[in-house]
């Protein structure tokens, strides 16, 4: 099998030098590579030295080499991977048959009218299966394993995204105690929605990206603009009890608010018997949520059920960021601190709490050496400080210089963690990719907590209990009673 030498006092990698040397040489990195032999094949993989010393004592402690366990760890994924693929071929056939049989009782090509209710979504059963598209790392998906209420729950069956990184968290985060559920990492303009299994719930959060208020807002006409249409095209299909959509709140003003108009209308006649929408402009933080993070949500319920979703009651409780920022573990995952060069690092001694570089600017504080220069927009959140004593600012998953979002009194921008914790994400939740990957994934996700008290309120509806609730911002609308543009 090759020279082996040890770590830790137990043979490790298969190779010729050692780890001193090889830590050395890739510090730059900080990182570690580490290869272990199997039969005539050698795999090279990149590890954090430190994980890599944690996993060999572990190693050491039962006994057993770090290479000998590496291999059993993909054997174990291997098989598990097999069952899964089985557990969702089989799904994906059962849903399928169900859909035929019912495709076929029509009586004709527009008669949705005598279509069969076999195979649709009924109310019957209290674990109600899910599906997401554009799913993210998992903020509505991980509120959805968390939320119960008199018996009625969520089952995950299906997910999808395009990201990889994304794709791995929400598998290793919000499936892992699912083993039979999928996440399916393609984009959606190539994949089979007609393969999708039915489920009686559907949620998804079309890519943001063209109705954005920071940045160019292309609407409809974006590479992203018109992604809602997969999952209409979806719901036209499978006829789930109720849809959770979501997105900006630069949506409303897209085209001239034709956008808006048009996806609510598109989502109010789908499928057969359309859906009762209520659509509001949540503002987070009014519910607890340390952030003030805005986003149109549109709950609708199958129209055949006689049920309208209400908006749930704002708790009225603030949580500051310092509040939310406290005690962080110092081993807890993605808290590795962002670099920032000495420039930058000076700017932010002169900028106060609250404020951003601009204000900074303005009051003279700024040596002309550490000012920006920019010439028209100013977006306010350039190097912008926390306030302590409130909710942060938006937190948001791309940018260059300047967007990280900073603390309120340390000359330094947020870790991912504390970017997490700012997005309700517990501290147990372990993003994958690098950090920039892991930067973009939380900042297009949903808060799980906002999401979840959502929830609540929707299983609430479904078993018929009342509850606290206010007017939605934008209104509530009838299934069929919006016409299609």
């Amino acid at each position: 099998m090759g020279p082996e030498h040890s770590l830790a006092g137990k043979p490790c990698v298969l190779c010729d030098e050692k780890i001193a040397v090889r830590c050395a040489k890739i510090w730059s990195f900080r990182s570690t590579f580490c290869t272990s032999n199997m039969r005539n094949d050698t795999l090279q993989i990149r590890i954090d030295d430190n994980e890599l010393s944690a996993f060999a004592e572990l190693c050491k402690a039962d006994e057993v080499s770090v290479s000998v366990k590496v291999r059993e760890l993909m054997a174990k994924y291997v098989r598990e991977q097999k069952k899964v693929r089985v557990a969702w071929a089989d799904t994906t056939l059962a849903g399928n048959q169900m859909h035929m049989v019912t495709g076929s009782e029509k009586s004709g090509e527009g008669d949705h009218a005598k279509k069969t209710e076999l195979g649709m979504p009924s109310l019957s059963v209290r674990s109600l299966r899910v599906g997401e598209m554009f799913s993210g790392p998992g903020g509505i998906g991980l509120a959805l394993s968390r939320t119960k209420f008199e018996g009625f729950s969520f089952r995950h069956v299906w997910a999808t995204d395009y990201d990889p990184d994304t794709c791995r968290t929400y598998r290793e985060n919000v499936l892992k105690n699912e083993p039979t559920a999928k996440c399916i990492c393609e984009d959606v303009r190539t994949l089979d929605i007609d393969k999708l299994p039915l489920v009686d719930g559907f949620l998804y959060g079309f890519p943001c990206n063209d109705f954005s208020l920071v940045g160019e807002s292309k609407g409809l006409h974006g590479n992203y603009g018109g992604l809602y249409t997969y999952g209409v095209r979806y719901i036209n299909r499978a006829n789930p009890l109720f849809f959770f959509a979501e997105n900006v709140s630069g949506l409303s003003s897209a085209n001239d608010g034709k956008a808006f108009k048009m996806i609510l209308a598109a989502l109010n006649n789908a499928g057969v018997y359309g859906y009762n929408i209520t659509a509001n402009l949540y503002r987070f933080e009014d519910y607890g949520v340390p952030q003030a993070r805005h986003r149109y949500i549109l709950i609708g319920i199958r129209g055949d059920l006689g049920l309208t979703f209400k908006v749930p009651k704002p708790s009225g409780t603030l949580k500051t960021c310092r509040e939310a920022l406290e005690g962080i573990p110092a081993d807890a995952p993605n808290q590795e601190p962002t670099r920032m060069g000495q420039q930058v690092i000076e700017r932010l001694s002169y900028i106060r709490e609250g404020e951003n570089v601009w204000q900074a600017e303005e009051s003279g504080r700024l040596p002309a050496n550490l000012r920006l220069n920019v010439k028209g927009a100013r977006l306010s959140q350039i190097y912008r400080r926390l306030d302590s004593n409130k909710p942060a600012y938006t937190v948001t998953g791309s940018g260059g210089g300047g967007t990280h979002v900073y603390h309120w009194s340390e000359n330094r921008a947020l870790t991912n963690r504390e970017r997490a914790r700012l997005q309700t994400f517990p501290d147990d939740f372990v993003f994958c990719g690098n950090k920039e990957s892991v930067r973009k994934q939380i900042g297009m996700a949903v808060p799980c907590d906002g999401a979840q008290i959502i929830l609540e309120a929707l299983l609430k509806t479904l078993a018929g209990v009342t509850y606290d609730n206010i007017e939605p911002s934008v209104g509530i609308f009838t299934a069929k009673s919006l016409s299609n543009f």
